[in-house]
């Protein structure tokens, strides 16, 4: 188990430099100059210039690839070009943030997933699986930002229930420590109900079709053959043989919600990685842009490494098979 952990962590040190080196590439390809935004319209193409050779921008992109890796290997990660902080303090004040965010969703939407999906797979082609298979769908196929909007449309302007913007109100240094709990609570409801939502609809659909697939094995044909109840025989083998694809996904599902979470933490201004890329990436900010990045390639890697653990923890059979190999 040990050699696959090595041999998956050498792929994933090759994906994270992937990753990176085509960021980097397409950030150098796309259109604006960080120079003239710090600069304003009415610097002089001698000033852009020279301020062009302080950030080492006239330097060849292969030269400055390699720079940017030499300093990442010695943990520097550069200072923001918009604002002069270090990056990896921005993005380690930011951090907390979205991993509560990513945490709970991720909780939430797969302990939803597996209740909705189960109950698919119990009353499969009735009427029930179909209006749950139409919601799943639905709220799978929603985009983040929308379904955002559309919550604060409803609970912040109509209803007037909920806070849309920030992470505590303008009063919170006021609050005693539980109200400052219950604050934050209240603000992190919309942001978490949007993650939730869609992340529940793609699991409730993978839940049911692999639980449906398993249901239609010959070993569970044996199961109800012998006269065990259904109950039993959906906790018992449908569901414990379905969790290791399950688990996967449950692993490789961090990096997508990090992802999600950038579109939502800029709809609801929550102070996380997110809300940090986007506005790294309106104002050309290279060094935030490339450390987010180089954030959510290893998230990636780490959630595969993640899912091969836990699918090895469940399953003794795919321990053999690596004890083997």
């Amino acid at each position: 188990m040990f050699g696959i952990l090595i041999r998956r962590g050498m792929a994933g040190c090759l994906v994270v430099l992937g990753v990176t080196t085509l960021t980097f590439l397409l950030l150098r390809l796309a259109p604006g100059d960080p120079a003239l935004r710090l600069l304003g319209p009415t610097a002089t193409p001698a000033q852009v210039a020279a301020l062009h050779h302080a950030m080492g921008f006239d330097d060849p992109v292969p030269t400055q690839y390699a720079r940017w890796l030499g300093s990442m290997a010695r943990g520097d990660w550069g200072e923001s070009i918009a604002t002069g902080r270090r990056v990896r303090d921005m993005l380690a004040d930011a951090w907390p943030a979205t991993f509560g965010l990513v945490l709970v969703s991720l909780i939430l939407s797969y302990g939803l997933g597996l209740l909705v999906g189960s109950v698919q797979t119990a009353r499969a082609g009735s009427r029930l699986d179909t209006i749950l298979s139409v919601t799943s769908v639905t709220l799978f196929a929603v985009p983040g930002y929308w379904l955002a909007l559309m919550l604060v449309a409803v609970f912040t302007y109509e209803a007037r229930l909920l806070p849309a913007f920030g992470a505590a109100g303008l009063d919170a240094d006021l609050l005693r420590p539980l109200g400052r709990v219950l604050d934050t609570i209240r603000h992190a409801i919309l942001p978490l109900a949007t993650l939730t939502l869609i992340g529940a609809g793609g699991a409730a659909r993978f839940v049911r079709g692999t639980m449906f697939d398993v249901a239609r094995l010959p070993f569970v044909t044996t199961a109800r053959a012998k006269g065990l109840r259904e109950s039993r025989i959906l906790r018992h083998h449908v569901l414990r043989n379905a969790l290791i694809p399950i688990l996967t996904l449950l692993g490789l599902s961090v990096p997508t919600l990090f992802s999600g979470a950038v579109f939502v933490e800029a709809v609801f201004a929550w102070p996380g990685v997110g809300r940090v890329l986007v506005e790294a990436v309106q104002a050309r900010d290279y060094p935030v842009v490339m450390g987010a990045t180089m954030v959510s390639a290893v998230l990636v890697v780490i959630g595969n490494v993640l899912a091969d653990v836990i699918a090895s923890a469940v399953d003794p059979r795919i321990r053999h098979r690596a004890g083997r190999a």
